[in-house]
Parts: structure tokens; sequence; C-alpha cells
């Protein structure tokens, strides 16, 4: 009750405050010299605070919302899903040294077989215009003296409900490297005792890379199929900096001819 009566009470004021500056601007014409440089005085310290206000909303109200599933999905689509390192913020933000088997929450795994690491790996805000993703993950790489560097992305258990052949699993990653870098995608599909692996290259060279594993390809058992999961593999990463700023997937069935 205190709560709504105090937000009355300021509701009341600002709007007393607004109808008093209303006033005045439609006075200034004739008003006083004295009282009009007072005036100008107390409007260009408001002004400096409501600039401020302003300008610190606007970086922030653009900045997209924590939490944020949004982006786009092609018609037809069953699931689809953006991993949480690239929805809210990790516990901790950043490390350096990263040994292998390193989780990024809960989702996604590093690995990589150097001797003597030195991989730094960092979460960013994403503050771009087009970004829709609210995080992105920074992965700095020095000198590299191993043979393979990679990110598994471990897909939750609706990924494989209802996996069959007739699907179309779409793999979007926007990806920025400061200079040329080759990465592959392979997506895994455990059925049973088995296996199955697909394995495709991302397309450098436009801003939202896309990749469609298609299912029809694979030898699946579609009764089987108990779990999901990507591997995002760098080759040559050395004295490289990376930053995936976004990662989606979708799922959908093949359109029929």
């Amino acid at each position: 009750m205190a709560s709504k009566i105090n937000s009355l009470i300021g509701r009341w004021v600002q709007q007393g405050a607004l109808a008093r500056w209303a006033i005045a601007a439609r006075k200034a014409p004739f008003a006083p010299l004295d009282v009009l440089r007072k005036q100008r005085h107390r409007a260009r310290r408001l002004r400096a605070l409501v600039d401020e206000l302003t300008h610190i909303a606007d970086s922030r109200l653009a900045l997209p919302r924590v939490g944020s599933n949004a982006f786009s999905r092609p018609g037809g689509t069953e699931w689809s899903w953006r991993p949480q390192l690239w929805r809210g913020p990790l516990g901790r933000k950043g490390m350096s040294a990263v040994p292998s088997k390193t989780p990024l929450g809960e989702e996604v795994t590093l690995f990589h077989d150097c001797k003597i690491s030195e991989l730094t790996l960092r979460q960013v805000r994403n503050t771009r215009e087009q970004d829709l993703a609210p995080y992105a993950l920074r992965m700095d790489v020095f000198r590299f003296d191993g043979s393979f560097l990679s990110l598994v992305v471990d897909a939750p258990s609706a990924a494989a409900d209802g996996l069959q052949r007739r699907h179309i699993v779409r793999l979007n990653a926007i990806i920025e490297v400061e200079k040329p870098l080759e990465v592959f995608a392979r997506l895994n599909i455990k059925h049973g005792p088995n296996t199955e692996q697909l394995v495709l290259e991302l397309p450098f060279g436009q801003d939202d890379m896309m990749v469609e594993f298609d299912l029809g390809y694979s030898e699946i058992n579609e009764k089987r199929v108990e779990r999901v999961w990507l591997d995002l593999i760098f080759e040559s990463p050395e004295m490289n900096q990376v930053t995936i700023r976004d990662l989606t997937f979708c799922r959908y069935p093949r359109a029929e001819i």
C-alpha cells in the first residue's frame, strides 16, 4: 500500500514539474531578464541530467534482451534452439590458459590437445544493431601447438525427440575472425550403440552463415535416437581472434517433391 502511495505521489510531482516548465516555456518571450537567466541556468542543469539518462537508456534498450530466443526460423520448424551461452550471462565471464574439457555453462565445452594452452575465452555483450543474441563468445588464440580446437554443443533432449531421416537440421552461425579460418560443423546423432556423423564446412564470406544437415543421407535408426550434439571445429586457429556472435539450430521436415 505504501509503495502505491509513493508511486502516486511521485507521478504527481513529476506532472507538476512538467507543467511548471511548460508554463515557463510559454512565458519565456515576455519574462523579465533576471527571471529568465535563473530559469536558463536551472534548465541547463536539468538538460544535462536528462541527456545523460537518455544516452544510457538508449544504449541499454538497444541491446538484445537477456534470455532472448528470437531469431529467424524457416516455415514448418518443429524445434529450434539458441544455447544458453548466447542467451544469458555465465557465472565466469572470462578465463585464460584454458585447459581442455573446460565447460562454458551447462551446454558448451571446449576441447583441444595443446601441451601449453595459450587460449583465452571471454563472454561479451553483443552491442551491434543487427545482433539478436544478447551475448557472444570471444576466443583469442596465440601460439597453438595442438592438432585440434573444438567447441562441443550438447543439444537438449528435445532435439532427439521424434528425429527422423525426413528432417533437416539447420545451423546458423555469426562468426567474426581476424584472419581467414576454416570452421567445420559436425552433427553427431547417437542411435543405439552407433553414432552417425555429418560434416559440413561453414561458408565464410557472409554475415549469417548457414548449413543444412539433410538426415536423408544418414543411416540413423529413427526408433533408437538418444542424443544429439554438435562439434564446431576450428582449423589452424593460431594467432587469431574468433568471435561467435550467435549460434542457433532449427529442425524441420524436408520438402516433399
